[in-house]
C-alpha cells in the first residue's frame, strides 16, 4: 500500500526568517504658494470682505499643502511601526517552534495526535452558522472527552506544558491555544518529513537536513505563518460535528469533509491522521472512484526523494485548516518597545 506517513522524529528544522519587503517612503516637498495681491480700501465694505475670503483661501491651500507635505512621513511612521510588529511576530514564532521542537524531539510517538488534535478540534467547523473552526475549544474537558477525541490526551498535555513556558517569555500576553495547536501540528508535519530525509539518507542527520533543505516544502508554509493571532473559544463546540474516523464510511468522511469546504483531495491527504491505523484507512478510501486517484497519487510522491506532491498538497490543506472561519488578529502578540529615558543617557 505504498510508505507509511508516520515515522520517528529525530530533529526539526528551525525556521527560515524571511526578509521584508521594501517599503517606499515619499518625502514632503517645498511647493512655492503665490496668493494674489489685495489693495485695501477702507471705505467699501466689499473690500474688506474679499479680503478675508482671499485670506481664508490661501491659508485653506497652504494648510491642504501642509497636510500632503507632512503625510509622507505620517505614512514613513506607520511602516516602521508595521515593520516593528512583523518583527516582534516572527521572533515569537521562532520562539514558539523551539519550544515545541524540543517538545516533540522528546516525544516524537506523539506526532500523529497532535496533528489529529488539530484536525478535530477545526472540524467543529459549521458554515451555516459560521461557529466552530480551529479555536482551541478542544482544550476543554467536556470537548476532549468525547469519543472522537480519544486518545489525543496526550497531545493537549504536550501544548499545555509547551504553553507554560512560551507563556513565560511572552512579551504581549498568553499564546492562545487555538494558535498553538496548529502550530504544534505544522512542527509535526516538519519532523515527519524531515525524519523521512534522514531515514533515506542511513539515519545520517547532517545528510539528511541537507536532503530536505534541497528538496523539502518548507517554504510553502508562508501563509500559515501570516496567519498568527487566532482567538480562543469561551466554551467548548457542539457535539457531533466531528466524526469518529475509524469507524466512519468513506461516504460519511466525504461528506463531512465536504460540510467544511475540502474534496477528495484534502480527504486523501490528511488520511494518514483519521484513525490510528493509516494503512487501514487508505485502504477503505481507496475502494472509493473520487478518493482513489488521489491515494495512489500521494503513495507514489511518498516513495520519491521529494515526496514534494504529498507535502505541499498537506502544507496548503493544513493552512486553510487552520483558519477555517477564524477572525486573524494580525496585531496579536505584538507590543509597544520600551521608552528610553534619555536624561539617563551617558553621552
Amino acid at each position: 500500500m505504498g510508505v507509511s506517513f508516520l515515522s520517528t522524529c529525530s530533529s526539526l528544522l528551525s525556521l527560515v526568517a524571511h526578509d521584508p519587503p521594501s517599503i517606499t517612503t515619499y518625502q514632503p516637498r517645498s511647493v512655492p504658494i503665490c496668493c494674489n495681491t489685495v489693495k485695501i480700501d477702507v471705505s467699501g465694505e466689499s473690500q474688506v470682505h474679499l479680503r478675508r475670503r482671499d485670506i481664508l483661501k490661501c491659508s485653506g491651500v497652504a494648510i491642504g499643502l501642509e497636510l500632503i507635505g507632512n503625510s509622507g512621513s505620517l505614512v514613513g511612521n506607520a511602516n516602521a511601526a508595521d515593520l516593528i510588529q512583523r518583527r516582534q511576530r516572527s521572533e515569537f514564532q521562532s520562539k514558539i517552534k523551539g519550544t515545541l521542537y524540543r517538545a516533540i524531539k522528546g516525544n516524537p510517538d506523539i506526532i500523529p495526535s497532535l496533528l489529529t488534535l488539530a484536525i478535530n478540534d477545526a472540524f467543529t467547523y459549521d458554515k451555516a452558522t459560521k461557529s466552530g473552526g480551529p479555536n482551541g475549544s478542544i482544550r476543554f474537558s467536556s470537548e476532549i472527552s468525547r469519543t472522537e477525541n480519544q486518545g489525543l490526551s496526550a497531545a493537549l498535555n504536550l501544548v499545555e506544558e509547551a504553553k507554560k513556558e512560551i507563556d513565560s517569555y511572552s512579551k504581549a500576553g498568553p499564546i492562545s491555544y487555538a494558535d498553538l495547536i496548529h502550530y504544534a501540528a505544522q512542527s509535526a508535519v516538519k519532523a515527519t518529513f524531515l525524519a523521512s530525509a534522514i531515514r533515506k539518507c542511513g539515519g545520517n542527520e547532517e545528510k539528511g537536513n541537507q536532503l530536505y533543505n534541497a528538496y523539502g516544502s518548507s517554504g510553502q508554509w508562508g501563509l500559515f505563518e501570516r496567519q498568527f493571532g487566532r482567538a480562543d473559544a469561551e466554551g467548548p463546540d457542539p457535539e457531533g460535528r466531528v466524526p469518529v474516523w475509524e469507524k466512519a464510511s468513506v461516504q460519511e468522511k466525504k461528506d463531512k469533509f465536504s460540510a467544511v469546504g475540502f474534496g477528495p483531495r484534502q480527504l486523501a491527504v490528511l488520511s494518514a491522521f483519521l484513525g490510528p491505523d493509516q494503512i487501514a484507512t487508505e485502504t477503505l478510501l481507496a475502494a472509493d472512484p473520487d478518493v482513489a486517484p488521489w491515494v495512489q497519487n500521494y503513495q507514489r510522491s511518498r516513495e520519491t526523494v521529494s515526496q514534494t506532491n504529498y507535502e505541499v498538497d498537506l502544507i496548503n490543506t493544513f493552512t486553510k485548516l487552520s483558519t477555517l472561519g477564524q477572525q486573524i488578529n494580525y496585531e496579536a502578540y505584538t507590543y509597544a518597545p520600551p521608552k528610553i529615558d534619555i536624561t539617563k543617557l551617558k553621552l
